[in-house]
């Protein structure tokens, strides 16, 4: 691979990084929203017992879950880009 390559596939990286670590400061909020929506939820439903309060814990609780499984994704994307940055900056050293 050409140096010129491997500057703009790292500057391409680069690039998406910055937008995953920023998609996951987002992500990390709505998770702690949604967390704390769910807990609220779970404690409406525990004190009045009804199935209406019950079926809008679970919605929350899903809705949390959902989250935190695109949190996960974001943090897997950005150590994958993390390591094909190490390795370009690898090859980018090694060729100099």
């Amino acid at each position: 691979m050409t140096q010129s390559r491997v500057e703009r596939r790292l500057s391409d990286v680069a690039n998406r990084l910055k937008r995953f670590r920023a998609d996951l400061d987002v992500a990390e909020e709505q998770c702690l929203h949604f967390e704390d929506l769910a807990e609220d939820a779970r404690l409406r439903a525990l004190v009045s017992e009804t199935p209406a309060a019950e079926r809008q814990h679970r919605d929350a609780a899903r809705q949390a879950e959902t989250m935190a499984r695109h949190r996960a994704r974001l943090q897997e994307k950005i150590r994958s880009l993390e390591e094909e940055q190490d390795d370009l900056l690898d090859r980018f050293y090694s060729d100099v």
